[in-house]
């Protein structure tokens, strides 16, 4: 197939991403404006917001998964203009979501005693467990905005997610500046400042998302009457979103284990690696925003008629994602001595962050291809073997070699990020080969 046929879909693809990149990177800039803010006041009070966003991460990355179900479902009904079947995943998935976010909550909670066996200072705790309850109900409001915002992404309406973002992030400065430090009369409330700024802004932005919804041409259908719930369009949304958790929890896990890794060997390995894993994660939200385009469009194909131009358009946005790696990988390998300059002034930690950005130079295409081929399986509806593919690859591949390679290779701080590089690229192979192998069958059949 020639280059054009691939080349032409760009526009279209890129209609759909970026908004959802716009917002990805928000979320990323805010949270390292709170660790800016809360870093004044202290190592302790920055410690804690670390240790306590570690646990907050992980279930975070649990209730996402799921409210992804949403998307592939919508996306499918809004390709074959079945508008009843839309609102019914829609609101099947809302209430999902809001079951889900009252479960991560109560789990949160119940996780605190595991702060007290972790070896951290006795002081970072009690700081970390007060901003984590916070933090922690702020899941709710969360993920009833998910489930807005994978139903709005799933009718290639990408921007409405992204203008709630943009308000509620800056509003979540706004109400960090004023809480943290006690600005303007307000109470210094320090790291409970920084967490009641982010509960403010989750429940503003889900209130956001939900006006603009309502009020759109586009999608205020579909909020005048409640869908049917049913155990079945339930039990569709289950079969998709449990997977497709357990396929962030082990990645997340992955990059989790990266820090911990890194923290046995010393603190400036741990600095260094928290600098890479910052630069590379804005990389990333790029190939997030592929991936989640990459649900919509062939979710849009999966009618039998629309089935010829699915690979067309899935491989239109693998193309797209290898082009914006490559270019990413060429920033790290070029960058590699400056950018850790941007974070600290250390230079033994600058000397170790310089490398790790060698390592990512090299795994950006893998990391951003094996994301990209994932969202177009999730638009397959394909969850359960990227599931098994994301477990080996990860957790059987990825972590024992950083183990291994890390405290007993006597590779170092390298070692941790070699068991990301093969882990990723691992599943970037294996993705595609699943890819490839499903569409050929369809194709046949």
């Amino acid at each position: 197939m020639i280059l054009s046929a691939y080349t032409r879909e760009f526009k279209r693809n890129l209609t759909i991403a970026v908004p959802i990149m716009a917002g990805q990177v928000a979320h990323l800039l805010v949270a390292l404006a709170d660790n800016i803010m809360v870093g004044k006041l202290g190592a302790a009070q920055l410690a804690a917001v670390s240790l306590g966003n570690t646990f907050i991460f992980i279930a975070l990355s649990v209730g996402i998964g799921f409210s992804f179900a949403i998307t592939p479902l919508v996306a499918e009904a809004d390709g074959n203009q079945n508008t009843l079947v839309a609102r019914a995943a829609f609101h099947n998935g809302f209430v999902m979501c809001a079951v889900n976010g009252l479960l991560l909550v109560l789990l949160l909670f119940l996780a605190e005693p595991i702060l007290y066996k972790l070896d951290q200072p006795q002081e970072v705790v009690e700081l970390a467990i007060p901003y984590m309850r916070i933090v922690g109900i702020s899941l709710i409001p969360l993920m009833l905005f998910q489930a807005m915002k994978q139903f709005s992404d799933g009718l290639s309406l990408t921007r409405n997610a992204m203008y709630a973002t943009l308000i509620a992030n800056v509003i979540n400065v706004a109400i960090n500046y004023l809480l943290i430090y006690g600005n303007w009369g307000f109470p210094r409330l320090e790291v409970e400042g920084a967490a009641y700024g982010t509960l403010i802004s989750r429940i503003l932005m889900v209130l956001l998302l939900f006006y603009i919804l309502k009020n759109s041409t586009s999608t205020m259908f579909y909020f005048k009457k409640i869908g049917k719930l049913s155990w079945t369009y339930m039990k569709s949304l289950l079969n998709l979103g449990l997977p497709t958790a357990l396929q962030m929890f082990f990645e997340v896990s992955l990059f989790t284990s990266a820090i911990f890794l890194s923290g046995m060997l010393g603190t400036e390995e741990q600095a260094a690696n928290q600098i890479a894993l910052n630069l590379s994660a804005l990389t990333f939200m790029v190939a997030v925003g592929l991936s989640v385009t990459a649900t919509i469009r062939v979710g849009n194909h999966l009618a039998p008629e629309k089935r010829p131009d699915l690979i067309r358009v899935a491989r239109s946005i693998f193309l797209m994602a290898i082009i914006v790696d490559i270019a990413f990988a060429l920033f790290f390998y070029l960058g590699r001595n400056f950018l850790p300059e941007i974070y600290i002034e250390d230079p033994t930690v600058i000397e170790l962050a310089s490398g790790l950005l060698l390592i990512a130079a090299l795994f950006q295409i893998s990391d951003g291809l094996q994301v990209v081929v994932l969202g177009a399986l999730r638009g397959l509806q394909d969850v359960w073997v990227p599931s098994l593919i994301c477990f080996c690859a990860y957790t059987l591949i990825g972590f024992p070699i950083s183990y291994y390679s890390s405290l007993h290779a006597d590779f170092g701080i390298n070692g941790i990020w070699l068991g990301l590089l093969v882990g990723l690229s691992v599943s970037a192979l294996l993705m595609y080969l699943r890819f490839r192998y499903l569409t050929r069958q369809s194709l046949l059949s």
